[in-house]
């Protein structure tokens, strides 16, 4: 089917326009003389080439689940609400998915099992509460959980993306202000040099042969770096790559902090919001394991849902594994033996979120003085061992 748009007048001779999704002309045609009106003209509307499309993205997705519980309390049907979300989206990927799920919704599916259908847009752990809800019959509170986890999930990604990319900017700034520095500055510095006729000091030397493999094999310097980060990128696609480079990431010495924190956060929060919309602890268990975002935790919590599928309980997998913290471990114990475990997951995800608040800021406190003595080593090395001739022959004058 192609999307058409059309022109008409109504019988008070009023302009009308709009589009309609079709087979062709025809039919379009036809359905608007249906509808009454005349002088009506029809073409087929022009493909859009966007070089950068645009995405629906978790915000976006957020923001209407609320505006959806709202509705659905209000008593409205589920499709009058996707028709109403669809003409207030001023985005069009979103228009386009809210019309595609409408659509579905129409033909008689359910909510849930239309958004299966769009894994890009609703993700595993969506589509579980959404089907949870309507089962329930408590769809609009089920979307309201689901909005505040949503949120809660934003706001972890944040803190993880700022802790990581500090150091990682500073890193690349360094190298590029080396770079321009051995490429450029140095070899002026290099033919100044050359014309006093002595030795030069060591450290002289040495940055001069430095800047000379930069300036000669420059391509290399350069490509080195992009090389190294797109092997690392295809590695980490290949499971047993993704499976070590994951395992590295927690066995750093304080970024691994941080990321073990914000994972065993991710694990409690996304555990207790399906327990909490009555998901089976076993459908659960896979869903938690897909949304954990490490390869190492997640073999820990498939490790842990055969252990409750043999009768045992989910403590002792978790504390066997080592990458979960013993409080974590015991306070989930303390949830099963009381019969409240989503309860304590909830506080304990409450707990690490703030965790990890306190961790980024004190990585971030951590790396300022030693970003700060890389740099001076380094920029401050380089224009010392540029000034050390200079000083030697002021002296010898």
């Amino acid at each position: 089917m192609a999307i058409f748009v059309w022109q008409a007048k109504n019988k008070q001779g009023v302009p009308q326009s709009g589009e309609m999704e079709a087979n062709n002309r025809e039919i379009v045609s036809a359905k608007l003389r249906r509808a009454g009106l005349s002088e009506i003209k029809v073409k087929k509307k022009p493909i859009e080439i966007h070089l950068f499309p645009e995405k629906v993205d978790e915000k976006d997705i957020s923001v209407f689940f609320r505006q959806l519980s709202t509705m659905i309390n209000a008593g409205l049907p589920l499709v009058q609400c996707f028709e109403m979300a669809e003409k207030g989206s001023d985005k069009k990927a979103m228009n386009k998915l809210l019309r595609e799920v409408r659509q579905s919704l129409e033909g008689g599916n359910q909510l849930g099992e239309t958004m299966r259908k769009f894994p890009k847009e609703f993700d595993r752990l969506t589509c579980s509460l959404i089907e949870a809800g309507e089962q329930g019959g408590i769809l609009d509170s089920i979307l309201l959980r689901l909005c505040s986890y949503k949120e809660k999930a934003l706001s972890l990604k944040r803190k993880i993306k700022s802790a990581m990319v500090y150091p990682a900017s500073i890193l690349v700034i360094s190298f590029i202000v080396t770079s321009i520095l051995m490429i450029f500055v140095i070899p002026v510095f290099g033919e100044m040099f050359a014309d006093f006729g002595a030795d030069l000091p060591a450290p002289t030397q040495i940055t001069m042969d430095i800047s000379e493999l930069f300036v000669e094999y420059w391509y290399i310097v350069v490509g080195t770096p992009v090389a190294l980060f797109f092997a690392v990128k295809s590695i980490y696609k290949t499971p047993k790559g993704r499976y070590q480079i994951d395992k590295l990431l927690l066995a750093l010495p304080v970024l691994g902090d941080v990321l073990r924190k914000a994972a065993v956060a991710r694990f409690c929060r996304t555990f207790s919001t399906l327990a909490a919309a009555g998901v089976p602890i076993l459908e659960a268990m896979d869903t938690v394991a897909e949304t954990s975002g490490n390869v190492v935790i997640e073999e820990v919590i498939l490790s842990s849902k055969d252990s409750i599928a043999q009768g045992q309980t989910l403590t002792a997998p978790l504390e066997a594994s080592g990458v979960f913290p013993i409080m974590v471990t015991q306070m989930i114990s303390i949830g099963e033996q009381t019969g409240s475990l989503e309860e304590m997951l909830g506080k304990i995800a409450d707990f690490y979120e703030e965790e990890v608040d306190t961790a980024v800021e004190n990585m971030q406190q951590l790396m300022e003085p030693i970003i700060m003595a890389f740099l001076g080593v380094v920029i401050g090395g380089l224009v010392i061992s540029m000034y050390l001739p200079i000083f030697q022959m002021a002296s010898i004058v």
